[in-house]
């Protein structure tokens, strides 16, 4: 294949899914191929799976059928988790596609150019991945960047396949993070999110154990004497598992990590959590810990996910969970009404909730994370001050460090992208804030 071939990606799902795309977009833009916007120019379509809910599959057939009806000449790439678990399946769908499972996506930094019409086969059980994947990145196609620490999960909860589609957990050398976080940051990024599949998970096989807030203190000590003040770091989902006294210790001294988290919840029943296979945590340790963590940080953006509708869950079970919620000091929720995810246990348990019953339950969560978020938005709204990253900028709008979405209402002069804007809250206008420079 010559080179200047163009080259689009489509990625699906998570975050992680979207650093390892940044991954081999820099690779391939390295090795002189072009990407393009417009999928119809593109000599290689490369398809970034998820497999976590039965929709998110039909999103993947339904798209790369759309592409490659835009793009009938171009080489169709199909990655990710949804090539792990269902490699057969889309071979058969698709079968000029290429089918790269998730524990070989890593070869797909150097494939396209040295054996581009080659096909990547996995056998009935992917072998784990016994390294961290060598996924590096300069910059990102966004304006906050994510960056990987952590893959794979053993946890295995009842409703998840993710242990089925990356394996078990494999971390990044904290150096090698921190390192990665400098060339970022050095190259006009001002904000970073630290991801992960399980963070709780973090460091297991590094030597000496080090835990995901060891790797905040290392980051901490190398980052903050440079960066301190002119960037920012941000924890993309923490386990609740990990709320620990440690926990509290490193955000409070930090100077580094935005005041807002985001802690995988699920559900507040005991019956529902230990049914999920997350018995390991409950409402009353969540709740102690975050008036602990409320000493250090006064004001905090906190986010949570809920499933709404788990197998087996009771009108008791659901009401525990809203009371609950309306206890936390939430500031956003995403609810998601159970899917059933075949290949997981909980999609074989008996009691399954009508659709009709999840989906009105789910409401009844959503109505009361809405309730939370404009409360906050008014409270956030009497803060002094506040650091926004421009995302966009006419109009001028970007997220202050409590992840809320803020709004200039005049054009900023000289104002770019991914700038870091010191301005001045004026009002809540709907579920964003309405804010002026300083």
């Amino acid at each position: 294949m010559s080179i200047n071939k163009y080259f689009y990606i489509y990625t699906l799902g998570c975050k992680i899914n979207q650093y390892e795309s940044q991954a081999i977009r820099e690779a391939w833009l390295g090795a002189e191929y072009q990407e393009c916007t417009d999928p119809e120019q593109a000599d290689i379509i490369v398809m970034n799976s998820c497999a976590v809910t039965a929709h998110a599959v039909r999103d993947l057939r339904q798209q790369t059928r759309r592409l490659m009806r835009l793009a009938p000449e171009a080489k169709v790439i199909i990655t990710g988790c949804a090539a792990e678990v269902l490699h057969k399946e889309l071979a058969k769908d698709f079968g000029d596609a290429l089918i790269v499972p998730q524990s070989k996506k890593e070869e797909l930094l150097t494939l396209p150019m040295a054996a581009p019409d080659a096909s990547i086969s996995t056998p009935e059980q992917s072998p784990a991945a016994l390294h961290f994947p060598k996924f590096s990145i300069t910059g990102y196609n966004r304006v906050r960047a994510v960056v990987k620490v952590q893959d794979g999960c053993t946890h295995r909860c009842t409703y998840c396949i993710i242990p089925s589609t990356r394996g078990k957990s494999v971390s990044r050398p904290m150096q090698d993070t921190a390192e990665e976080i400098h060339r970022i940051f050095e190259a006009g990024w001002h904000e970073v999110t630290l991801s992960g599949i399980n963070l709780r998970q973090f460091g297991r096989d590094l030597d000496g154990s080090p835990n995901f807030w060891d790797l905040m203190e290392y980051l901490e000590k190398d980052l903050a004497p440079t960066w301190a003040g002119k960037a920012r770091l941000r924890i993309s989902s923490l386990d609740p598992g990990q709320l620990t006294e440690q926990a509290l210790t490193v955000l409070g001294t930090s100077r580094m990590v935005c005041p807002q988290l985001h802690i995988s919840l699920q559900s507040l029943a005991p019956a529902v959590l230990r049914r999920m296979g997350r018995g390991h945590y409950s409402f009353e340790s969540v709740s102690d810990w975050l008036k602990g963590l409320s000493a250090y940080w006064p004001f905090f953006g906190l986010g949570t996910d809920l499933i709404a509708g788990f197998p087996g869950e009771t009108d008791e079970d659901f009401q525990e969970t809203l009371a609950h919620m309306k206890e936390l000091p939430l500031t956003y929720a995403h609810v998601f009404p159970y899917s059933q995810r075949p290949g997981t246990p909980a999609a074989r348990y008996p009691e399954q909730v009508p659709t009709q019953i999840k989906k009105e339950r789910a409401a009844l969560l959503r109505k009361c994370a809405d309730e939370k978020k404009q409360a906050f938005l008014e409270h956030l709204a009497q803060q002094p001050e506040l650091d926004v990253v421009l995302e966009k900028l006419d109009p001028a709008r970007g997220v202050c460090q409590h992840y809320a979405d803020c709004v200039f209402p005049d054009t900023l002069e000289h104002a770019e992208k991914r700038q870091m804007v010191r301005a001045v809250p004026i009002r809540r206008e709907g579920n964003t804030l309405l804010v002026r420079p300083a």
